[in-house]
């Protein structure tokens, strides 16, 4: 049997995991601008009430959240950001609806 080290506990010798960094990420302005194009879409009826739903969350997630662009984020911080939304996401009725819909029929259910 093989015992799996997860990296952080590798024991190479000189072997350091690595450092933790912040990067920049780009705020609630690219957040406005992404929700603009996605209400477009939407009034367009290109994409349902609930994929705008969907985008926006994922609009967040990707531009840091609700912070000034530029503003200098962690792992982690994004990492909870999307487990918030993830989870918010799972306990939204038409969520539920598309699941089980693509699991009983394999096709994707549009709502």
């Amino acid at each position: 049997m093989i015992d799996f080290k997860y990296p952080d506990e590798v024991d190479l010798p000189g072997w350091r995991p690595p450092a933790k960094t912040t990067f920049p990420v780009a705020g609630r302005n690219a957040i406005a601008t992404i929700k603009a194009q996605l209400v477009n879409m939407r009034d367009g009826g290109f994409i349902s009430a609930h994929d705008f739903h969907i985008s926006a969350l994922i609009a967040d997630v990707v531009c840091g959240g609700d912070v000034d662009g530029g503003s200098l984020v962690s792992e982690e911080y994004l990492m909870a950001l999307e487990r918030k939304h993830f989870c918010a996401l799972l306990d939204h009725p038409k969520t539920r609806e598309r699941i089980m819909g693509m699991l009983q029929t394999g096709k994707p259910v549009r709502n």
